[in-house]
């Protein structure tokens, strides 16, 4: 059994013409949100190795704060080709991590994020269908496989959803 942890990226500060997209941090709610969401993976016992994460600011810092939240701060890798990523490029890092990773997290950005829940769940939790994956959520889903190659549309069962309100 594998258990896949999608996390989108806490709130950022707003873009702009003028803003470097990837350049942007997070706004202050979304520092509060991530620091929440790590201390809700501690008490659950989560432990994934590896976190896959973009290069963004916003991901680094996201992924900064929830694994200080394990003991970890800055315990993941920075994966180039996650930054806006589309559902297959996100999946093709899924699949690559090593066969004795028991827990994989990807921190990245909608709307691949969502696209590849979307694809990989067996159901939609309410209120994401059609909707975005909002801001500092987690979807965790278990796959029946013993090798990270072998995820597949539709296999994942989906354990949880949670959104940072939902803490």
């Amino acid at each position: 059994m594998k258990r896949l942890l999608l996390l989108r990226h806490a709130k950022a500060v707003p873009g702009g013409d003028d803003v470097d997209d990837e350049a942007r941090m997070l706004a202050p709610r979304g520092q509060d949100d991530a620091a929440a969401m790590g201390r809700y993976l501690r008490k659950s016992g989560a432990a994934p190795r590896p976190v896959l994460v973009s290069p963004a600011a916003r991901t680094l810092e996201t992924a900064s704060l929830v694994l200080r939240e394990l003991d970890r701060t800055d315990d993941f890798e920075i994966v180039e080709a996650l930054y806006l990523a589309t559902p297959g490029t996100i999946l093709a890092a899924i699949q690559a991590a090593p066969k004795k990773a028991e827990e994989v997290m990807v921190v990245g950005h909608n709307p691949g994020l969502e696209s590849l829940f979307l694809i990989l769940s067996d159901k939609k939790p309410a209120g994401i269908a059609g909707e975005k994956f909002p801001t500092c959520a987690l979807a965790v889903l278990d796959f029946a496989i013993d090798d990270w190659r072998d995820v597949a549309p539709g296999a994942g069962m989906l354990a949880r959803f949670l959104r940072p309100s939902d803490l």
